[in-house]
């Protein structure tokens, strides 16, 4: 293998020009086709450095969904057709606060390569974790204000873990835009405070919830889910939505609640109003909200929100 290859693999020929035929007949310049996978950041660091601008991130856990396609779909169209969309897609340990929800997250590697390809994405980094952290590593981002409330409270560490691999990633891609999914309130305001408060030159990009057709958030968790649990989810959304025409915030969480909990197959880890810039609890409605939740059927925990407008 050559010094210019070591490190990455081309996973298949992919023309641009089936995805954009306007770029072929416009005579626009296109790159090379083939995606190419990276396995280490001095790799990656490298071949980027090579490749056109703008460069938008998608960071991802892998096990490829429509919410996942819909964040690559947007990037490209934030990159331009001659810009570079990288996806990376690493199992983060150190962001986990349970062993075995990290040793049974889904791992799909070879089909979300296909699926990335068939994008049109131009480069997938997927690094193993002694790629990323030394075995002695001691730094970590902490975050002290937004991770207290919502999952940062019952998940302990899990947003620190969260802030250290996404600035790695920023890092070690140089990234001008990075797009992330609203499905994950929370994630995504903390890493904006991040990119505020450490002057990280990355612009975040939310993009909005995907849902099945009976309104269940999209997530690689749904896959677990019995034929039974999978039936019940989607009372999740409708109780956010019911609850969100409340006038009230006692009559929100009390609407939320009880349709939630009207299935003996939920358990509600948290149910919460925050305020949509801060997260903290709030007392009224007279600035924008947000109703978000985490429920557990058996051991799968699934996450949604809803954002409500200033009463």
């Amino acid at each position: 293998m050559s010094r210019a290859t070591r490190g990455f693999r081309v996973s298949g020929k992919f023309f641009r020009a089936w995805l954009h035929p306007e770029i072929a007949e416009s005579g626009r310049s296109m790159q090379a086709p083939g995606m190419k996978t990276i396995e280490t950041g001095s790799t990656l660091r490298a071949e980027l450095a090579k490749l056109p601008k703008p460069l938008v991130l998608v960071p991802t856990m892998g096990a490829l969904h429509e919410g996942h396609l819909s964040l690559i779909r947007r990037a490209r169209e934030l990159a331009g057709p001659t810009g570079t969309v990288v996806v990376s897609i690493f199992v983060n340990p150190i962001q986990f606060d349970r062993a075995s929800d990290l040793e049974g997250y889904p791992r799909p590697m070879e089909a979300d390569l296909a699926v990335c390809e068939a994008e049109g994405v131009d480069v997938v980094f997927t690094p193993e974790v002694s790629s990323m952290y030394f075995p002695d590593r001691s730094i970590t981002v902490l975050e002290q204000s937004l991770s207290q409330t919502l999952c940062g409270a019952t998940r302990p560490g899990h947003f620190d873990g969260v802030c250290t691999v996404v600035l790695k990633l920023f890092l070690l891609s140089g990234c001008e835009i990075a797009v992330f999914g609203e499905k994950d309130y929370q994630q995504l305001a903390i890493i904006r405070r991040m990119v505020r408060d450490l002057n990280v030159p990355v612009e975040i990009v939310g993009g909005p919830t995907v849902r099945e057709a009976d309104g269940l958030a999209m997530s690689s968790r749904n896959v677990k889910l019995t034929a039974e649990q999978r039936a019940d989810a989607p009372r999740i959304r409708k109780a956010l939505l019911k609850a969100s025409e409340a006038l009230t915030k006692e009559e929100i969480l009390q609407i939320a609640s009880e349709e939630i909990s009207a299935s003996p197959l939920t358990r509600i880890d948290y149910l919460s109003l925050v305020d949509a810039e801060t997260l903290q609890p709030v007392d009224d409605l007279n600035r924008p909200t947000v109703l978000a939740t985490a429920v557990f059927y058996g051991d799968v925990r699934l996450i949604d929100n809803i954002q409500i407008s200033a009463r």
